[in-house]
């Protein structure tokens, strides 16, 4: 019995004493496995600590007004990329940290997406301000205005002393009413042929347009007659209701064949695009001045435009009023008035003589006026 029990007795003890070194090194393991997950958590939290902390960081500076009292001008180059625009703004003292405006403008995606040109950057702007700023493009606009009635050689000085323009004047000056009468807006550094090409464009435009749609049987048989009568009607008044009726004297004088006798073109004969001094008159002696574009001189139209018509001078000439008028004078109250007959213009020539005398212009520096004939050596 002894015997028999003797190796079960025996073998238990030995099972046991095999089983421990297991648990031990079980134990081991998950304590080591504890460490290392503690670890790497803790090295998280604090990746996510100072991740966060990085972006309230970044975000407390992207959000942050600037210390300046004033506006800034701030200039994008076309192609001008982030980190250079980054670190120009850096330099210039409108941001405060060049990665950071970098970082947020990638973030937000908007690499690539920031306009060039010229920009006002107001009082206290934050680096927010200033990036959805160049992402939407609001540059500052210049702009230059020619206005109606102008001669191309008036209009091309304005172009040439306007800062804002770049690059030279194009070397074929354009033709006389060539040019657009309206105002352009721009960017800074445009350049001036691009301008005055742009401008040519748009005239042609407008006229071919209105020249289309012209009352038929009009004694005018070119474009450039179009433009040419058109310019005469832009210079002979300011008023802008008045300009059918202007056009239409001229129209039936071409029809009559009676000479168109318009001050305006004695002055472009006698001083061309440069214009009449501004203490210069005329003188009634000057209708005998002979120049190709003198019409109490010549029959017919002069050889081509005095001046930059408008879309109102243009629409005047290619729909005339229905008229019999063939003369008109100045009322004295910025406009003029009409007559059909001689005899009744004359009347109306008399009034506005009567108040220039009244005013106390001298007789010798009263102008001329419709039906007034050339009297050579007057």
């Amino acid at each position: 019995m002894n015997e028999t029990e003797g190796p079960s007795s025996t073998s238990q003890p030995v099972t046991e004493e095999a089983a421990v070194p297991d648990r031990r090194r079980s134990r081991t393991a998950r304590n080591q496995f504890v460490i290392f997950f503690n670890f790497l958590f803790t090295i998280a939290v604090l990746a996510v600590i100072g991740i966060g902390g990085l972006i309230w960081y970044s975000l407390e500076v992207f959000d942050r007004p600037s210390d300046r009292s004033r506006p800034t001008l701030f200039a994008v180059e076309p192609g001008t990329g982030l980190s250079t625009i980054a670190n120009n703004l850096a330099e210039r003292g409108l941001i405060s940290d060049a990665q950071v405006f970098k970082i947020a403008t990638r973030a937000y995606g908007l690499d690539g997406s920031l306009k060039a040109g010229e920009y006002e950057i107001p009082p206290q702007a934050s680096m927010r301000d200033i990036l959805q700023m160049m992402q939407r493009g609001d540059v500052l606009e210049y702009r230059v205005t020619v206005p109606e009635g102008w001669t191309t050689h008036q209009a091309l000085a304005r172009i040439e002393s306007n800062d804002a323009l770049s690059g030279d004047m194009p070397e074929e000056t354009p033709a006389e009413g060539s040019l657009i009468a309206d105002t352009i807006v721009f960017q800074r550094g445009l350049a001036r042929q691009t301008l005055v090409e742009d401008m040519q464009q748009r005239q042609s435009e407008l006229v071919q347009r209105i020249w289309a749609e012209r009352d038929e049987e009009l004694p005018i048989e070119t474009v450039e007659e179009f433009v040419t009568l058109a310019s005469i009607v832009e210079k002979e008044t300011g008023v802008p209701e008045e300009r059918p009726e202007v056009a239409a004297v001229f129209i039936n004088r071409l029809r009559q064949g009676m000479r168109l006798q318009s001050d305006p073109t004695i002055i472009y004969g006698l001083f061309g695009g440069e214009g009449k001094p501004a203490d210069r008159p005329i003188y009634r002696s000057d209708i005998t001045k002979e120049t190709p574009y003198n019409t109490y001189v010549i029959n017919g139209l002069p050889p081509g435009p005095i001046a930059t018509p408008g879309r109102d001078a243009l629409e005047a000439v290619a729909h005339p009023a229905e008229t019999d008028a063939l003369y008109f004078v100045a009322d004295g109250t910025g406009g003029h008035a009409f007559a059909a007959t001689l005899e009744e213009h004359n009347a109306n020539v008399r009034a506005w003589r009567e108040l220039e005398a009244d005013r106390g212009i001298p007789t010798e520096e009263r102008g001329p006026v419709q039906g007034d004939d050339p009297v050579p050596g007057e």
